[in-house]
């Protein structure tokens, strides 16, 4: 791994659009791959400070820092508003930024948008997950939800499965869906691909090859009966417990993995399988790194049913910073 740093004292201003010309789904699913294991050894990452700033807007930092900087000399720190009556004025209601700096010398290296970064490192979480979990033949993907982390994961999973030929988007508002399908087609991105919006997720769900959800559901949307074998589902919106975009019958009918320990104690889905006895702490399948290092199997027969459930981490936003800003200083 490449380990720069800026000598200039100016830290740099990586816009948005910057950013995604040199992001892609597949070199960040590669890098992840390649050093979420030893980067998961040097980096620093406590827990998240929230501050409710009024009634209904809050802060949030996560910081982290690397206790070896030969390999990566860096300390983040991921700042994110939230105030949800933005909807009302037309702007995000999450919004934020990523500061990276040296970790020899202390320097502002560079600052991104952390909004654009967190679609890009989630997603890319849940396509490498998806290289170890979900069928090597996968066709159909059904993509639940048509938000802003749709078409990312879209990507995401079509870099890990390149066999895709057909996603079927779903969306509360039906015509959501249909727009978000319409504008991926006349992309002229996806040849070869049938991207249709869906009505009913109850009669698609059930074609899915891979199921990707990122919704902010408080009630469950697919339906493990549902799921055909060897199905993989992949769980990305909820990240508290009152959150969930599955029911009890998907999580007994699966293998869970998950991106890290944390999605034990925050994901709805899991909390409350664990509380009605669905399924025991003791018979999660095991976290993205132990499928990275071998430790653990995924997928291990055809007609197996896995589930992977994400709640993020510091550990990716770093890895995905650092990409960014060295493929900048050297472009």
């Amino acid at each position: 791994m490449s380990s720069s740093s800026s000598s200039s004292s100016s830290p740099f201003f990586i816009s948005t659009e910057t950013l995604c010309s040199i992001l892609t789904h597949k070199t960040l699913i590669d890098h992840f791959q390649s050093n979420l294991p030893k980067a998961s050894t040097f980096l620093q990452t406590p827990i998240r400070h929230h501050y409710s700033v009024s009634p209904s807007s809050s802060l949030l930092l996560m910081p982290s820092w690397s206790s070896s900087p030969s390999y990566l000399p860096y300390i983040g720190v991921k700042l994110v508003t939230h105030f949800p009556q933005n909807s009302a004025l037309n702007l995000p209601g999450v919004q934020g930024s990523y500061v990276l700096f040296s970790s020899t010398n202390g320097q502002t290296l560079a600052s991104m948008d952390s909004t654009e970064l967190t679609l890009y490192r989630t997603s890319c979480v849940s396509g490498l997950a998806s290289k170890y979990l979900a069928r090597d033949d996968s066709e159909v993907l059904v993509m639940v939800g048509a938000g802003a982390m749709a078409p990312h994961l879209i990507r995401a999973h079509l870099s890990a499965r390149p066999s895709l030929r057909r996603v079927l988007i779903w969306n509360r508002t039906v015509e959501k869906a249909r727009t978000l399908a319409q504008k991926l087609r006349e992309s002229g991105e996806f040849e070869g691909l049938r991207i249709e919006g869906c009505e009913d997720l109850d009669e698609v769900v059930g074609f899915g090859d891979i199921v990707s959800c990122a919704t902010n559901s408080e009630a469950p949307l697919v339906k493990g009966e549902k799921l055909k074998l060897g199905a993989h589902l992949d769980l990305v919106g909820s990240f508290k417990p009152s959150m969930m975009e599955c029911d009890d019958e998907a999580i007994r009918r699966g293998t869970v993995f998950v991106d890290n320990e944390a999605a034990l104690v925050e994901a709805g889905e899991l909390v409350g399988a664990f509380e009605r006895g669905v399924i025991g702490k003791d018979e999660v399948g095991g976290d993205l790194l132990q499928l990275i290092r071998g430790d653990k199997i995924g997928r291990t027969s055809l007609e197996h049913i896995t589930v992977f459930k994400s709640v993020g981490s510091a550990v990716v936003d770093m890895l995905a910073a650092q990409l960014v800003y060295e493929t900048y200083i050297r472009g």
